[in-house]
């Protein structure tokens, strides 16, 4: 590449960075800024509305409460990922939706739930609202170019049955939409629809296209349900979680881009630049898809800062490599690019197929996880494989050419890692069996393996009305550690009732005589009235449904890696290899929050997602290493097995090492400046960095070669 051409690539990029960094830097200024702010963000950070509705029916069941609870959750999602539905009392319902505050416009557009039928000609019902899984508004342009509005519905299994049954039975005739006895709409049906989808056509603008799909969500619901109240609530954590948040992520990133710098000179100072691009498109990827930020988002994003540099590592570990075994810098940056393509790709699209999985089956903050992970992903492949290689080929026709710039390795004296993966195995065996031991004896103390917290086991929400306005940060120092003290309940939630000086708080769950305890207590200290102080029963925001849709989410992002893991290693052993691994993490992380007693709430799911994802490309790096070395070899000779694998997992050990330092960094700034509940966030997060680190050397090359030399193919 010639100076001249050199020089405007690397201005042009250096332009859009400083750009783009800019103007990412305006947005995350307006985070925690009223209605100006750009990102949306959630009720822990932003508030939002708060809707309470109860159920006509006198005394509802249990099972259709819980029913209508999980349908109301997969409605609400449209607004917010994060948005939480759960039981109050016997016969209520609250829904939280972040980032708005317009409580009249969301139950507007919600609707009052009710019963939804639809009818042919003579008034029978055909398929109820409950056969409907789901109903969104959309647009297509037909064959003469006319943009036209549909409402796109989505029929349980027995549903469908029963629609393709009623349209067939109705062809040339109407099926009238009721709503509440009131037709909503007749649409006409041209022929049988069958497979669960169907489409309402002519629909007259998208708004009335988008109305009559949130008439039929809502309608599909177990119970009918009629508005009690509702109210704007404020952040459940002060300025300062934001405040705090940021400042881990700029010191987090300076440290990394120091640390790279230091390891890997010339192409670390590449990495670093491009870090920076990376960080700037996130915040831009967040505001453009509009995706709605927690604080363990934020903490999600920092974590992603310190794994985007993996790509890089490995690269340039592969660029020192090709320098020591004699090639030309230009030479060397050429095939490090090449070779350890395979690896970044493979280990990316493996956590990518997790992350779409469980966007599509996830609920709430899975949901929401997966598609921070996802872009995580996208972005760091792009800034690692497209970016810091132009940067590279620029700074080196400028005359960054010497190869000291880049440093070199030999290769090194393999490291016999095998040699003890039985003491590795037992280590393991031992940590896995604490966990459980500490479940069992949490069990015995309080009934519950682990310590869960309101987001998984309900609890009582206590809505206090105070003589003045306190401050979130004046409840978190005056009313917080007097609830805390007379309920022994270390993770109390507290939030505001904006326009009042109402405060809800919210603890696990309290007998009588603790209810009247905290009441008089709160009389005492802060000269409440008696008749200020309500006291409910609630249910967890994390349902048995959302659980399920999670593990199940989970179980099947598993299934759909192993299959690519065989697809492209060709070999069953490979794939077996790496689930067992990631088991292995998921249980020694599980074991750490059973044996220190981490709180458990919305955190964990994320945590244990980010563990999986963190597992699974580490394995990765590894068993593509391997598969280098064996070279296609039909070898199976355990001796040259053995020593394959020693040497693949001592030429990856300095990626290893070194992805897990810069990942540690960024969490362990987090822990150190970031409020109670990022804390509790990022010291599980912790435990997991240093047991993938610990399993990517110890466990994974060993299983492997258990597996090939106990079950070699015939």
């Amino acid at each position: 590449m010639k100076k001249s051409k050199a020089t405007g690539i690397l201005a042009l990029i250096l332009a859009i960075m400083v750009g783009m960094t800019w103007y990412a830097g305006t947005i995350i200024s307006t985070v925690g800024v009223g209605e100006n702010r750009n990102i949306k963000l959630g009720l822990d950070l932003a508030g939002g509305v708060s809707i309470t509705y109860r159920a006509v029916d006198e005394n509802p069941s249990a099972e259709d409460m819980k029913d209508t609870v999980y349908k109301l959750q997969k409605r609400v999602e449209v607004y917010s990922t994060e948005s939480t539905v759960y039981q109050e009392g016997n016969d209520r319902i609250n829904i939280e939706i972040p980032g708005v505050s317009d409580a009249n416009a969301i139950l507007e557009e919600l609707g009052k739930p009710g019963s939804l039928e639809f009818q042919n000609e003579a008034g029978e019902t055909l398929v109820s609202g409950t056969d409907i899984q789901n109903a969104q508004g959309g647009t297509y342009t037909d064959n003469m170019g006319n943009r036209q509005y549909v409402v796109d519905l989505t029929l349980t299994d027995e549903g469908a049955e029963k629609f393709a049954k009623a349209t067939a039975d109705n062809v040339g005739k109407t099926m009238p939409i009721v709503y509440d006895g009131e037709t909503i709409s007749e649409p006409g049906v041209d022929e049988a629809i069958t497979g669960g989808k169907a489409q309402i056509t002519h629909m007259e603008s998208f708004e009335a296209a988008e109305e009559l799909a949130s008439i039929i969500r809502i309608g599909s619901l177990s119970l009918e349900l009629e508005e009690l109240h509702s109210k704007v609530v404020g952040a459940q954590l002060g300025e300062e979680a934001i405040s705090t948040s940021l400042k881990a992520a700029l010191i987090g990133l300076l440290l990394v881009m120091l640390f790279m710098i230091v390891m890997y000179r010339a192409p670390g100072f590449t990495a670093s630049l491009a870090l920076v691009l990376y960080s700037a498109l996130t915040v831009w990827a967040l505001w453009i898809f509009d995706i709605t930020l927690t604080l363990p988002g934020i903490a999600g994003i920092i974590l992603s800062i310190g794994m985007a540099v993996d790509a890089n590592v490995i690269i340039f570990a592969r660029i020192r490599e090709e320098i020591g075994a004699g090639k030309t810098v230009n030479t060397a940056i050429k095939l490090g690019y090449e070779k350890a393509l395979s690896a970044i790709v493979d280990g990316n699209i493996t956590t990518l197929i997790a992350a779409v999985v469980l966007g599509m089956r996830g609920s709430g903050s899975v949901k929401g996880f997966a598609y921070t992970l996802g872009i995580g992903i996208v972005l760091s492949m792009f800034t690692a494989l497209v970016v810091t290689r132009w940067l590279m080929k620029c700074f080196y026709a400028l005359g960054v050419q010497d190869a000291k710039y880049y440093g070199s390795s030999t290769e090194r004296k393999t490291v016999n890692f095998l040699g003890k993966r039985m003491i590795c195995f037992a280590i393991s065996g031992l940590l896995v069996l604490a966990g459980f031991v500490g479940m069992g004896i949490n069990h015995s103390k309080d009934g519950n393996i682990l310590n869960y917290s309101l987001d998984f086991v309900g609890g009582t929400s206590t809505t206090v009305t105070f003589h003045e306005d306190y401050t979130i940060n004046e409840i978190d120092e005056n009313i917080v550690p007097v609830v805390e003290e007379v309920t022994g309940d270390p993770n109390v939630q507290t939030q505001k009732i904006e326009g009042t000086n109402q405060v809800v708080i919210k603890t696990r769950s309290l007998e009588l005589a603790e209810r009247e305890a905290l009441n008089q207590a709160l009389i005492e200290k802060f000269d409440v009235s008696e008749d200020g102080i309500i006291a409910e029963n609630i249910s967890s925001t994390v349902s048995n449904e959302m659980k399920s849709d999670a593990i199940w989410a989970v179980v099947i992002a598993t299934i759909c890696m192993l299959i690519y893991i065989w697809f492209r290693f060709k070999d069953i052993r490979f794939a077996g290899s790496a689930v067992i691994a990631l088991l292995h993490d998921v249980l020694v992380v599980l074991a750490f929050y059973a044996v220190v007693r981490i709180s458990v709430g919305n955190t964990f799911i994320a945590c244990m997602l980010t563990i999986v994802g963190y597992s699974i490309n580490a394995t990765i790096v590894i068993f593509d290493r391997i598969r280098e070395n064996l070279g296609g070899s039909k070898k199976k000779d355990p001796e040259a097995l053995m020593e394959i694998a020693n040497r693949s997992i001592t030429q990856t050990l300095s990626r290893s090492i070194n992805t897990s330092l810069t990942t540690f960094i960024m969490v362990f700034v987090l822990f150190i400046l970031g409020v109670s509940s990022i804390r509790e966030f990022a010291l599980p997060l912790m435990a997991g960095i240093i047991c993938g680190g610990y399993s990517s050397v110890c466990i994974t090359g060993a299983l492997w070669y258990v597996f090939k030399t106990k079950f070699a193919k015939n």
